[in-house]
């Protein structure tokens, strides 16, 4: 087989034709961010699969942000006021299914877990301890995502890239 690969003409002819609004199905809410190079990943990840980013009010979060858009147009990106265990409680209430990018007990492993079919929030918490417990309260299902290496977990824009992909039943 001799691969060839497309040009950006090609590409851009083959997907949507502007940037995506939001879609009010898929979010990806990082509500508890440590490192803001992983909000510029993921808000790329967004882009590609439709989805909106969902952050913290924070002067940190803002510039990490706006460095992280990379994209030549407004990325969706919804600014959280206040406490985000009682904005994913509000989620729940308004029908949203809740997973959480977690190591928890029980998680389905990320093969398992079906794409997104009602509105639904992924969540994903700090990179060192995690989605506190009232949070872990919240969820519908947790979601794991195994590994073969020494390491117990992956890097939380590479964990949820993963997992948006999968709910936007891309992969």
């Amino acid at each position: 087989m001799t691969a060839t690969a497309r040009t950006r003409k090609e590409l851009m002819r083959s997907r949507r034709g502007r940037a995506h609004g939001c879609w009010d199905h898929l979010f990806a809410a990082v509500l508890w961010p440590q490192h803001g190079a992983n909000l510029g990943t993921l808000l790329r990840t967004c882009d590609a699969v439709g989805a909106c980013l969902v952050v913290p009010r924070r002067p940190w979060v803002e510039e990490a942000v706006a460095r992280g858009n990379t994209l030549r147009h407004h990325s969706c990106v919804h600014r959280l006021r206040g406490d985000p265990v009682g904005w994913l409680a509000a989620q729940r209430v308004v029908g949203s299914r809740v997973v959480g990018v977690e190591l928890a007990e029980p998680a389905v492993r990320l093969a398992d877990l079906p794409p997104a079919r009602e509105r639904t929030v992924m969540v994903l918490g700090h990179e060192s301890t995690g989605i506190p417990q009232e949070g872990l309260d919240l969820l519908d299902v947790a979601v794991e995502i195994p590994m073969l290496g020494t390491g117990h977990s992956l890097n939380v824009a590479v964990a949820g890239s993963l997992v948006l992909y999968r709910l936007a039943g891309l992969v």
